[in-house]
């Protein structure tokens, strides 16, 4: 299956990695945003105060977390494209694997494998529904054919 709208490969990995600071900066101000508001002390000028406090400093840190994550998995995709020589959904459940492990290495070798595992499953789950989507959508544009009318009596 070909993905049309991707950037070629080396490209592909600040793209991507542009892509999940974006994200981690998001997501992360939201949530910190909530957590911040919640722990704040009482009186609403507080609570705004230490919702901006919270995303000011946790937020950038989330941001440069997931950054990490998808700089290195696009230059694990990338590294599986050129060395197989396709591009198909194993590469990508491949990547999310090793970059599951590779960014669990300083924990060690039992770390590793679960992280390893997480990613993995985590990437088939997200290739599985991509590829059902998929699949879904096209069945709607698919030809059929018409129904022949009965003759008027």
């Amino acid at each position: 299956m070909e993905e049309y709208t991707r950037e070629p490969c080396p490209w592909r990995i600040v793209d991507d990695c542009g892509g999940a600071f974006t994200m981690g900066v998001i997501g992360g101000g939201i949530f910190q945003a909530i957590k911040g508001f919640r722990n704040a002390p009482q009186g609403l000028n507080h609570r705004f105060k230490g919702s901006l406090i919270s995303i000011r400093t946790r937020a950038p840190q989330l941001g440069g977390s997931f950054a990490v994550w998808g700089g290195l998995f696009s230059m694990i995709d990338c590294s599986m494209v050129k060395m197989r020589g396709k591009e198909d959904p194993w590469n990508s459940i491949t990547s999310g694997a090793l970059t599951g492990a590779i960014l669990a290495a300083r924990n060690g070798p039992i770390a590793m494998v679960g992280s390893a595992a997480m990613g993995g499953i985590l990437l088939a789950l997200i290739e599985g529904a991509g590829i059902c989507i998929t699949r879904f959508a096209s069945s709607q544009f698919t030809n059929v054919a018409p129904v022949p009318e009965e003759p008027h009596r």
